[in-house]
């Protein structure tokens, strides 16, 4: 019955070690595309990650609203 009892702690450990494996995957990517959206529409708040797609956001989204002092050299 010894051997019983090693497989099943041997399967616990395995479980909770493949566990943390996955959950530190996860929030790796997580944080890196969170970290690429730097830019932050100033009408919807919706975050992008380089100007030139915030300028074609802003220009397709909110063509009444007056463009932000940062875009407006942009070349889209």
């Amino acid at each position: 019955m010894a051997r019983g009892h090693q497989k099943i702690q041997s399967q616990q450990k395995n479980a909770k070690k493949q566990e943390q494996l996955k959950k530190g995957q996860g929030s790796d990517q997580k944080t890196a595309a969170q970290k690429a959206l730097v830019h932050k529409c100033t009408v919807c708040m919706a975050q992008m990650p380089d100007p030139k797609t915030y300028k074609q956001h802003f220009e397709s989204r909110h063509p009444k609203a007056t463009m932000p002092p940062e875009l407006v050299d942009v070349v889209a």
